[in-house]
C-alpha cells in the first residue's frame, strides 16, 4: 500500500516511526524532546517538537499519518479557535477536589459509572473543567471548544478545518463520553463548566480525519494507552500491566463494563473493542522505597529478593504506601506483617516488596477476571519489567503466561498501524472491520510452570493479611 507514519506526542517528547503499510516494518524514526512541563503545557511547543522530529526528510514518501498523544490533557479554545490558556495536563492534581465535587453533584460514584463508565478523577477533562469554572471563571466563560492533545494536533495538521474530530478511545478518557452508548454527554460538560461547549465528532476506527492540503491522509488518531495497545497487537485474551510509580491493568474486551464502585474505568480502544482499566496507586514506588531503605538500587533489590524464597519467610507487605485505588482505601498506609526473628533479614524484606507489589497488581487483574474478562496472557510494560525478580515471580502470581516485550515506541507504532488501516480502506484493500495484520512485537515469554502452586500460596497468604487488616476491602 505504501508508506505510513505514526507520531506520538507524549508529555516528554515527540516520537515518529515511518513504516511499511503492508508489513509494519519500521523504515525510519525521529525524535525531539518537549520543554519540561508540570501541570500546564504550551501546545505550540508540541508543534515545534513535531517539526524537529520530522526534520531531514523523515516523512518523504509518506501517504498517511496517525497521531497518538498524551491522555487527559485539556485544551480550551474560544469561539475563534484561540487558546484561552495553557493546556492543563494529565499530571495536574489540582482538580482532585473538583472531581470529588462533581462526583457528589451527579449523585455519587455509581451514578457516574452508569453515565459514562468512569468516576471523575483529577486527571480527567471533566474535572479540569470544574476546576476551571471554580478557579478561573473568566477563562471558563471564554471557553467555547474543547480539545484533547491528539485532537488539537490533528486539527493543526489538517489546517484547522471547521470540522473537528476524535476517536472512541480518546473520547472515553474525557469523563463526558460513554463507551457503553457511544455518545457524548454534553450535559456533563455543562455540569462541570457551567455552560455548553462544542465537542468533536467521534470517528470510526478506520475513518480518516481528513486530508492535508497536500493530499496526505490523516487518520482518526487516539490516546496513548489505546495506541500502545494497538501497536503491541493485543487482542481478546490479552491483558497489559504497566509498571510505573503507580500501576495500571487493562484488557481487551468485547463490551463496556459498568462498575458501580468505580474501580473499573470503561475505556474504548482503537479498533472498535473496549479496554476496561483498573488502576493501582502503588507499583514501582514500593520497590524504590524498599531499595532506599536497604541502601540498594532496583537491580540490587532484585538480586537480594532472589536470595529469599516464596512467601518471604512469612513477611507480607501490603503496598498501600500512597493510599490505594484498588481496593478503594484512599486514606490508608502500607502494612508489613509477619515479622519474626528469622524473617528480619534484608533479602526477605526485598522479596516481600516484590511479592506485595505483584499481589496488588494481581488483585487488580482479578477485578477484571471477576467481571468475565478472559486473560490468557499478560504483557508486562515498564523498565521494572526487566528486573529478574519481577520476571521470576510474576507468572506464578498472575497465574498465566507473561510476555515482556522488547522496548519499542508502541504508541507511535499503533498510530502508524491506524494510518495504514485508514489508507487501506481508502484504497479498497482493507475492511473497515479488520485492521492490517502487522506482526506482534518480539519479547521474552515466561510461564508459571512448577512455581504456580507456590504463587497461589503467596496470593492466599497476602489475601489473608489484607482481609485481616482491611476487612471487606473488596466487598467480600
Amino acid at each position: 500500500m505504501g508508506i505510513v507514519a505514526g507520531l506520538d506526542s507524549s508529555t516528554e517528547s515527540t516520537r515518529i516511526v515511518v513504516c511499511d503499510a503492508d508489513t509494519g516494518a519500521v523504515l525510519r524514526q525521529g525524535y525531539a524532546p518537549h520543554p519540561p512541563s508540570a501541570a500546564e503545557g504550551d501546545p505550540q511547543a508540541w508543534l515545534m517538537s513535531l517539526g524537529e522530529a520530522a526534520a531531514g526528510g523523515l516523512l518523504e514518501g509518506v501517504q498517511a499519518i496517525g497521531v497518538s498523544a498524551q491522555q487527559h490533557g485539556l485544551l480550551t479554545l474560544d469561539a475563534g479557535g484561540v487558546l484561552v490558556r495553557p493546556a492543563l495536563l494529565g499530571n495536574d492534581k489540582r482538580a482532585q477536589p473538583a472531581a470529588a465535587d462533581l462526583t457528589d453533584a451527579l449523585g455519587g460514584r455509581a451514578a457516574w459509572a452508569e453515565a459514562v463508565g468512569t468516576v471523575p478523577q483529577s486527571a480527567m477533562s471533566v474535572a479540569k473543567l470544574r476546576w476551571l469554572a471554580r478557579n478561573e471563571p473568566e477563562s471558563a466563560t471564554r471557553t467555547a471548544m474543547l480539545f484533547q492533545p491528539h485532537e488539537w494536533l490533528v486539527w493543526q495538521l489538517l489546517g484547522r478545518p471547521a470540522r473537528r474530530t476524535t476517536d472512541r478511545g480518546a473520547a472515553s478518557a474525557t469523563g463526558y463520553w460513554s463507551a457503553a452508548t457511544g455518545t457524548w454527554r454534553p450535559d456533563l460538560v455543562e455540569l462541570a463548566l457551567g455552560h455548553p461547549a462544542a465537542l468533536p465528532d467521534v470517528l470510526a476506527p478506520a475513518e480518516p480525519a481528513g486530508h492535508t492540503p497536500e493530499g496526505l491522509l490523516i487518520s482518526a488518531g487516539t490516546g496513548e494507552t489505546m495506541a500502545a495497545a494497538f501497536g503491541l497487537g493485543v487482542g481478546p485474551g490479552d491483558a497489559v500491566i504497566s509498571l510505573g510509580a503507580s500501576g495500571s491493568v487493562f484488557a481487551v474486551h468485547h463490551q463496556a463494563l459498568t462498575d458501580p464502585s468505580g474501580t473499573i474505568t470503561s475505556f474504548a480502544d482503537a479498533t472498535g473493542m473496549h479496554l476496561p482499566v483498573v488502576h493501582t496507586l502503588n507499583a514501582v514506588r514500593v520497590l524504590r522505597g524498599t531499595a532506599e531503605l536497604l541502601g540498594l538500587d532496583l537491580a540490587g533489590l532484585s538480586e537480594r529478593a532472589l536470595l529469599s524464597s516464596w512467601g518471604s519467610y512469612g513477611l507480607v507487605l501490603l503496598p498501600y504506601l500512597e493510599g490505594e485505588r484498588t481496593p478503594h482505601l484512599p486514606h490508608t498506609a502500607g502494612t508489613l506483617a509477619g515479622l519474626r526473628r528469622e524473617s528480619m533479614k534484608p533479602e526477605h524484606l526485598a522479596r516481600a516488596a516484590f511479592e506485595g507489589m505483584l499481589c496488588g497488581l494481581a488483585d487488580a487483574l482479578d477485578v477484571l477476571r471477576g467481571r468475565g474478562v478472559m486473560v490468557r496472557r499478560v504483557f508486562l510494560l515498564g523498565a521494572a519489567a526487566e528486573l529478574p525478580a519481577v520476571q521470576a515471580l510474576a507468572p506464578a502470581l498472575f497465574g498465566t503466561q507473561v510476555v515482556v516485550p522488547q522496548p519499542a515506541d508502541y504508541a507511535a507504532l499503533g498510530a502508524a498501524r491506524q494510518a495504514a488501516w485508514a489508507l487501506g480502506v481508502q484504497h479498497g484493500m482493507l475492511s473497515p472491520q479488520e485492521p492490517p495484520r502487522w506482526p506482534q512485537g518480539a519479547g521474552q515469554v515466561f510461564e508459571p510452570g512448577e512455581d504456580l502452586p507456590s504463587g497461589q500460596a503467596v496470593r492466599q497468604q497476602y489475601a489473608t493479611v489484607r482481609e485481616q487488616t482491611h476487612p471487606g476491602a473488596f466487598g467480600q
